[in-house]
């Protein structure tokens, strides 16, 4: 159902519309909505969403609009590589987690309001909006911005990042000690992300390896959530102390505590740390649950977070919206 009024809404009444679209369905306290983060995307991810449903078509096209860049193009049609820059990732997941949660809504698939939305780091951006503290203009271009000075970090102070599987404990911090790597992610008990100059996360695979746990790297361009990312941070915080930022009407998950935001000034001040501190998803996980949430619904691109709440303990149901067949089940549950 496209929006009435104008052939394209201004991107502050489709994000309302969203938004208020969620609020107005009944609360479901055992419901938790969770959006990825960078990595998740290929091409062609939210083409059938795109060609299916209006609204899903608006995000991509008010993206385009606001970038004054063809995205959704890019998104479509790649190249890969380029898709995967950074700079063109986090608006690309962005647009297609949103498009992924305008589907749920318009096709009815979704009709309960969560207790709590997160995201995964870029994700974080996607629940802001769908908790109505965030316009999608405003989420658009803060991520955008976000992507850039990530990619320029990354270029001045070179890095990357590796998933470490199967260690924990004085293992784990053996590990840190040796290599000088810092923690990005605290995705479960058993999986944590590891970041630092190229070097040093190659001597934490290898120690981690030789103390009977894995290393796989992560195909990103940088260390995200580290310290080589506080030039990126120090200038990403003018633009979000620039950002209109409104009180969310569903409590969202804070990357950096795992504790939920409720307010405006805590919103602006987890954007203004989150490039530089690490991703608590486990705790973030662990929060929900305690308040009872026992599904976890992930809107967008892949299944990253899908497996991590397979992997949270017993109990728990995961969901995934990421295309037109996804919206069938949905529906059943």
């Amino acid at each position: 159902m496209r929006l009435r009024g104008t052939d394209m809404p201004q991107a502050s009444a489709l994000s309302t519309h969203l938004a208020e679209r969620l609020r107005a369905t009944p609360r479901d306290t055992s419901l938790a909505i969770l959006f990825p983060g960078q990595g998740s995307h290929q091409v062609g991810a939210g083409r059938d969403l795109f060609d299916a449903f209006p609204l899903a078509r608006e995000v991509f096209e008010r993206t385009d609009q606001v970038l004054r860049f063809p995205l959704t193009k890019l998104c479509f049609e790649g190249p890969d590589e380029e898709l995967r820059n950074t700079a063109n990732a986090q608006p690309a997941i962005l647009a297609t987690s949103l498009a992924c949660l305008a589907a749920a809504l318009e096709s009815g698939a979704l009709q309960r309001q969560p207790a709590f939305v997160a995201g995964h780091s870029l994700g974080e951006f996607t629940a802001l909006v769908a908790a109505g503290a965030l316009g999608l203009e405003d989420a658009v271009s803060l991520v955008a911005t976000r992507g850039r000075l990530m990619q320029e970090a990354s270029e001045r102070q070179p890095g990357t990042m590796a998933a470490i599987i199967g260690l924990n404990g004085e293992a784990l911090d053996e590990v840190y000690r040796g290599s000088g790597v810092e923690l990005c992610n605290y995705n479960s008990p058993s999986q944590v992300v590891v970041g630092g100059p190229v070097a040093a996360v190659k001597e934490a695979s290898r120690l981690a390896k030789e103390r009977g746990g894995r290393a796989l790297a992560v195909n990103v361009c940088g260390a995200f959530h580290t310290s080589l990312m506080a030039p990126a941070a120090e200038e990403f915080a003018t633009t979000v102390d620039a950002c209109p930022i409104h009180d969310p009407s569903i409590p969202v998950i804070a990357n950096t505590s795992g504790e939920p935001l409720t307010s405006a000034t805590a919103i602006r001040e987890e954007l203004r740390q989150q490039i530089i501190r690490p991703v608590l998803w486990h705790q973030s996980m662990m929060k929900m649950t305690s308040a009872d949430v026992t599904t976890f619904m992930e809107i967008g691109p892949g299944r990253v977070l899908s497996g991590l709440v397979k992997r949270a303990g017993p109990g728990l149901t995961a969901l995934n919206l990421d295309s037109v067949d996804s919206l069938e089940a949905l529906r059943n549950v």
